[in-house]
């Protein structure tokens, strides 16, 4: 079944909702419910939510959180944030979920979701609220910024992307490797400004492509997730460094840079030592620490 995750800015609980859902055994069985298929995230008004669906994820395993009994993680992959927030009500004043569309008095709503942060979603108002969050990424106007034109992609890809719209086309878009790197590709280089974060270079071609590339600093390979803080812009050479954890950042974001290995032609280009690189200006696009720190082991052992 799928179905909605509310998440809030003020919650008490341990989310990292690119990884886990953590939630009280009052919603252990809708969660249950949604083992094996599709959740959407929802924000809530409270701690400045956006009151909107921002994200989707598939739930893999629920797991008891061994540190506090009655409590729960939901672990989830294929995280895909979506480009921009998607109104739980329309301009219209439609709600995006039939539960809600249900409602005698639309006045209700607030009170209708009290107690339901875990609830059924049908598969119809998911494909429409992933539609509309992946609305950037799956534009014909954007391909060839997100290499998702013609001389990028592969015939299944190129299929998929002309079907129309089901909700199976949608799973299959959510776990497709090709769109899921152009969507992440696109939420990175527009959190900076389609700039290097090391260089500080922003070159634009004439078709709207940025010269820089969207870098994992937690590699999908070893786990790590496809959001914008596991993310960082970086121009082709900077991203071969440091895929090859050959440079990396220190607690406050200042370059590292394993000097015997990399030519001193290329450190001129780096930020003065001690200087952080370039970040996004909205804190909340900026690297997490957890995911730096793992970058940075791996860079501090292969020194030794």
């Amino acid at each position: 079944m799928k179905g909605v995750f509310e998440i809030s800015g003020a919650s008490r609980y341990d989310d990292l909702i690119a990884e886990r859902y953590h939630f009280p055994r009052i919603y252990l069985r809708a969660a249950q419910a949604c083992i094996g298929d599709w959740i959407i995230y929802r924000e809530t008004g409270s701690g400045g939510g956006r009151k909107a669906y921002v994200a989707a994820g598939h739930v893999d395993r629920i797991d008891a959180d061994p540190a506090a009994p009655g409590l729960y993680y939901a672990r989830i992959s294929q995280f895909v944030e979506f480009d921009r927030p998607v109104a739980y009500r329309d301009a219209t004043g439609r709600f995006a979920e039939q539960m809600l569309r249900d409602l005698s008095n639309p006045a209700e709503a607030g009170r209708a979701l009290r107690g339901r942060s875990v609830r059924a979603l049908s598969g119809s108002d998911f494909t429409a609220i992933v539609s509309d969050g992946l609305t950037d990424t799956l534009s014909e106007r954007l391909a060839i910024r997100l290499e998702l034109d013609a001389a990028h992609l592969d015939p299944m890809t190129q299929a998929l992307l002309h079907e129309p719209p089901s909700e199976r086309r949608i799973e299959q878009i959510l776990i497709n490797k090709k769109i899921r790197s152009a969507a992440f590709r696109g939420h990175v280089l527009d959190a900076y400004d389609n700039r290097c974060a090391v260089t500080g270079l922003r070159m634009i071609n004439g078709g709207g492509k940025a010269e820089a590339q969207a870098a994992h600093i937690w590699s999908v390979a070893d786990g790590g997730p496809d959001e914008v803080q596991n993310g960082i812009a970086l121009s082709a050479t900077a991203h071969w460094l440091f895929d090859r954890h050959l440079i990396s950042l220190d607690e406050q974001f200042g370059l590292l840079v394993s000097h015997n290995k990399v030519p001193s032609e290329l450190s001129r280009l780096f930020p003065p030592s001690g200087m952080p690189i370039h970040l996004p200006t909205n804190p909340k696009f900026r690297p997490r620490p957890e995911y730096v720190a793992r970058h940075r082991a791996r860079f501090m052992g292969d020194l030794h």
